[in-house]
């Protein structure tokens, strides 16, 4: 039920029957324990002090109540359970310290009723902290060398065709001004011969902020190259990390993987709402349910989980850092662009963005 399972039992002193499985499919550890009667009974001795500290009871004092009061205010069993959340919330942490395991999420508890005089017997099952072997990276990024600068330049036949692409634009735009719907005038621009269409001439580039069409097209020219630099540049960055994610061994629990699905879905459902749609509109179109769809983007969610996992072992070997005026900077940005954004969160995000690309800076460096 719970894929590879790898027991291991041992016994605390005070003789606390302890059970520990590893869940290597799920990435998860589970710890069947007791604890016994003579500790309950102490558990249950500060629980009643803390309650009679706390306690506002008509007639007393804080703090002056006598326990029997306090038994018969809170009634016996609740007193029992509040011990029992204060004994597992001691005595698990030793154990899994004990066992060298770190975890990465406050334990999922399940006990049977405590009941006065008697052991308590629970059971704890929580992720475990990932575990990363990477292979060697630098080797990896230096067999992608950077791209050559002559294979992002832009060709005389490629610029012709962004400029003609333009054109098309300008007429589009011109019919539409001119009252024409916009899917007829869309028609009506892709008709036009080549040798028809509007100039891009100095007034044009004028009304769009340039000073003439030479610079205009020039500019053209250069976003171009700057694109293809960008594009060359991710699909370097890509390879390499994909290869390393090839080359690894890494362990990690199953709510990773949901933290992207859900990242995913949201990126989507954002730019559904950008276009006028929702994403239940957007699953009918697909004829897809959500659960199918987040299986087929269960690769991907595992390859980003595994990025993630990458850079940050790579940043921790590396000590890599982002410069907390850089932080600064983005974060006063960030302020404005989305105020009602909790700064915590943002200040996390971007930490994490900054060090990721300091990260992909250094495998470039590589090569």
């Amino acid at each position: 039920m719970y894929g590879a399972l790898l027991p291991f039992c041992y016994t605390l002193a005070m003789h606390e029957e302890i059970k520990i499985t590893r869940d290597d499919a799920g990435w998860e550890i589970e710890v069947k324990a007791e604890i016994p009667a003579e500790r309950m009974l102490h558990y249950r001795e500060e629980t009643l002090k803390e309650l009679q500290r706390t306690a506002k009871l008509d007639g007393f004092r804080p703090g002056k109540a006598p326990m029997e009061r306090i038994v018969q205010t809170y009634g016996e069993q609740a007193v029992l359970q509040r011990a029992a959340e204060r004994a597992i919330q001691s005595e698990l942490p030793e154990m899994l310290a004990k066992e060298n395991i770190l975890v990465i999420e406050a334990p999922r508890v399940q006990t049977e009723p405590p009941a006065e005089g008697q052991k308590l017997v629970f059971t704890a099952r929580a992720a475990r902290a990932p575990e990363v072997k990477l292979p060697d990276w630098r080797v990896i990024a230096k067999n992608h060398p950077p791209v050559d600068a002559a294979t992002t330049g832009v060709s005389e036949e490629e610029h012709k065709e962004a400029l003609t692409h333009l054109k098309r634009e300008r007429a589009r735009i011109e019919k539409m001004q001119a009252g024409e719907e916009a899917k007829a005038a869309s028609e009506a621009a892709r008709a036009i011969a080549e040798g028809e269409l509007p100039p891009l001439d100095d007034a044009f580039a004028q009304s769009l902020g340039y000073e003439s069409a030479d610079k205009f097209t020039s500019t053209v020219r250069t976003n171009m190259q700057s694109e293809k630099a960008a594009r060359a540049r991710e699909t370097r960055r890509a390879a390499i990390l994909d290869n390393i994610v090839k080359a690894s061994t890494i362990h990690y629990p199953a709510l990773l993987r949901e933290y992207e699905l859900e990242d995913m879905e949201a990126r989507i459902t954002e730019d559904l709402v950008r276009m006028g749609s929702n994403f239940d509109h957007y699953l009918t179109q697909l004829k897809k349910t959500r659960e199918e769809l987040r299986k087929e983007w269960d690769a991907a969610a595992d390859k980003r989980a595994k990025i993630r996992l990458i850079l940050a072992e790579i940043a921790r070997q590396e000590n890599i850092v982002p410069e907390e005026s850089k932080i600064a900077h983005e974060l006063e940005h960030a302020k404005h662009t989305y105020p009602a954004a909790d700064p915590n969160q943002l200040r996390a995000g971007i930490t994490h963005a900054l060090r990721n690309e300091k990260v992909m800076e250094l495998l470039e460096s590589q090569g």
